[in-house]
């Protein structure tokens, strides 16, 4: 049994090493995590509004993605009004996006929350985005901002 153990243990621990963003297109009506509708939708300017009266919030929001993690799919930036990108990344890593989602309109269900995030979280995020050095260098504060939680994800 321990042996078995060690054995499932070995190959989990060298496909997390190896583990790629889902290969795909990305196309309208692809869904990632909970099956999901747009129905209700608000818009993210919607959001930023409602955030500043709550630390969290339980809602499906749409946007324009900016980037997603090019390392394992595992996270995405939704475009903000002011051109910046809220961070979205699953509670569990149980929802991984293919690369092809940038520049895509979706739609997220989930909880939106505040946070601050810290320095080195932010450099982790950075190098994973394959950041230059000095952008990465260039990290010295911690930043507050809006971070999403989804339950799902949903291409239009």
């Amino acid at each position: 049994m321990g042996k078995g153990f060690l054995l499932l243990a070995a190959v989990m621990i060298t496909a997390s090493v190896y583990a790629q963003p889902p290969a795909g297109e990305a196309k309208k009506g692809d869904t990632y995590g909970e099956k999901i509708s747009a129905r209700g939708a608000i818009s993210v300017m919607e959001l930023v509004d409602k955030m500043h009266q709550t630390d969290t919030l339980q809602t499906r929001v749409t946007g324009k993605v900016l980037d997603v993690c090019p390392k394992k799919g595992c996270w995405l930036t939704l475009e903000l009004p002011d051109k910046s990108g809220m961070f979205v990344k699953s509670r569990n890593y149980n929802i991984f996006v293919p690369v092809a989602l940038k520049g895509k309109t979706v739609v997220l269900e989930g909880v939106a929350f505040n946070k601050t995030t810290s320095v080195s979280e932010l450099k982790h995020y950075a190098e994973d985005a394959k950041k230059t050095q000095a952008e990465i260098d260039a990290i010295t504060e911690p930043q507050k901002e809006i971070r999403f939680q989804p339950t799902g994800v949903l291409v239009l």
